[in-house]
């Protein structure tokens, strides 16, 4: 009786968690993250952007409209330590080799 009772509770707990990161894990981002250039090219828009995205090689500024944080890093593969651009914010980004993650 005791085996049958830690089984339905590991069962329950089980499923509670799953059910719970399947709803945050499938809750996708609106809104665009927008990297300006130069003056000569136009905007670079991502739309409802998820995962890891690496910047164009002559990005200069990204401007977050999404409604969660976007990290900045500087790197292509989002892997070093990142700044953290609130939604409606901005940020300078590394030329040449940088990333961002949504």
């Amino acid at each position: 009786m005791r085996r049958t009772r830690i089984a339905l509770l590991a069962a329950a707990s089980a499923l509670f968690a799953v059910c719970a990161t399947a709803g945050t894990a499938g809750a996708a981002e609106e809104g665009d993250v927008v990297v300006f250039r130069t003056e000569l090219t136009p905007l670079t828009v991502y739309h409802d952007p998820n995962g890891c995205h690496k910047l164009p090689l002559d990005a200069h500024v990204l401007a977050n409209r999404t409604d969660r944080p976007v990290t900045v890093y500087g790197d292509p593969f989002c892997l070093t330590p990142g700044l953290v651009v609130p939604p409606g914010h901005g940020s300078h980004v590394a030329p040449g080799s940088g990333s961002f993650s949504a």
